[in-house]
């Protein structure tokens, strides 16, 4: 099988997912077609050697739909020859879509490609799309399905996370995000975003509060509580398929969960052919990738599921990954992780996460194995696991090798 290798990650800073975040003014297509026509002038490319592009889009309507992919590879000034699709896994849309492409290198349909993703959650709020069969209570009973706060909470409760353990994490993700701004390591793949008459509408992750403290998370009441312990009650239904649980401990607000944003990126993928053809130096090589579906109440515990998969592929351990990094959704989900695994804290998302800069659902699988890459090369370190949770009950894992 041919190999699939990263030739250049692009992103998007992540803008507040409010009408008065700095990318509210421009839409979803504007925002994936800026990043798309980065990763041809980065590459000295024109438009014609990428074949296909696969991206994430969590909520495709409005703005975001008809093929979001398509229009803004146009928009980019790709070729015509240039096909494209559009992906839903939910929050592991981005990471499915790098895959996805991978997957074509791989089996020799294509040699060049890109795999990212995209969200205007200011313009196009979740849940705009009716939620399809979430909203069908035949299958909303049948399978206890609850809000992700709800599960989020529950990971919480059955493996004994405090309010202060969450808190904690929260709190370091701030500073760790901060940090790796302050010393320039997303300088590589973060492209600034303009505005329609060419001027820098933001160049930075806007949503970042490095001066959080266990005091001021301390003063946020917990988000899930009302929804959970009145109306409608959803702590019940959590009980009602957990019966270990005797009663739900709800630790989560918005200040240890992830921050809603706007975003894009792109993933460069091709085989080594493509590379000498077009004179790319590849970064990193893809060894191996999962999707898994997991019991959808508790929902959020995919990623050890989906980690333990990849790793069984590539015929490697938990001990053989350098570097973790999986989307922060909610504190408790990455607690319970690096538990499963065995995962330090010091390997895991070492420059901050989404509670810190935010998750635009479609992008941000695509933006982590990006900063992941990043980390290999800055770090030295040779191989990385990239995952996510992803709501409905599933998780999905990449890794990587760095080459050079």
């Amino acid at each position: 099988m041919t190999e699939a290798y990263i030739y250049d990650a692009v992103r998007s800073p992540r803008g507040k997912g409010r009408s008065d975040g700095s990318l509210h003014e421009i839409t979803a297509l504007d925002l994936a077609s800026q990043v798309l026509a980065s990763v041809n002038d980065r590459n000295e490319l024109d438009g014609h050697e990428v074949e296909d592009i696969a991206y994430g889009c969590v909520t495709p309507v409005g703005e975001q739909g008809a093929v979001i992919s398509r229009m803004a590879a146009l928009k980019a000034g790709y070729a015509d020859t240039t096909s494209a699709i559009q992906v839903n896994r939910f929050c592991g849309s981005g990471l499915e879509a790098v895959n996805i492409a991978a997957g074509k290198i791989c089996s020799g349909e294509a040699d060049l490609a890109i795999g990212g993703g995209v969200e205007s959650m200011s313009r196009i709020p979740m849940g705009s799309d009716g939620l399809g069969g979430m909203a069908d209570p035949s299958l909303v009973f049948q399978e206890y399905f609850v809000p992700q706060g709800i599960s989020a909470d529950l990971i919480a409760t059955k493996y004994g996370y405090s309010r202060d353990d969450v808190d904690a994490y929260a709190v370091e993700s701030q500073k760790r995000a901060a940090k790796s701004w302050e010393e320039k390591r997303f300088a590589k793949s973060v492209l600034p975003i303009k505005d329609v008459i060419g001027e820098i509408i933001l160049d930075h992750d806007e949503l970042m509060r490095p001066e959080t403290n266990m005091q001021s998370l301390g003063a946020l009441n917990p988000a899930f509580q009302m929804m959970g312990e009145h109306m409608p009650g959803f702590d019940d239904v959590a009980i009602l398929k957990h019966p270990e649980i005797e009663k739900m401990n709800h630790v989560h607000h918005a200040g240890n969960s992830s921050g809603i944003v706007d975003g894009a990126a792109a993933i460069l993928v091709g085989n080594e052919e493509a590379g000498t053809k077009y004179g790319l130096k590849p970064r990193a090589r893809i060894i191996s990738m999962a999707a898994i579906g997991s019991e959808p109440t508790i929902m959020l515990t995919g990623p050890e599921f989906a980690a333990q998969k990849a790793l069984k592929r590539a015929g490697m351990n938990a001990s053989d990954i350098d570097l973790w990094e999986l989307n922060e959704a909610f504190a408790a989900v990455v607690l319970r992780f690096m538990d499963a695994m065995n995962v330090d804290h010091s390997v895991m998302n070492v420059n901050g996460g989404a509670i810190a800069m935010g998750h635009p659902l479609g992008a941000t699988g695509a933006m982590i194995l990006g900063t992941v890459l990043d980390e290999l090369e800055r770090s030295g370190k040779q191989t990385a696991l990239a995952t996510l949770c992803i709501g409905g009950g599933m998780g999905i894992a990449t890794i990587i090798e760095r080459v050079n």
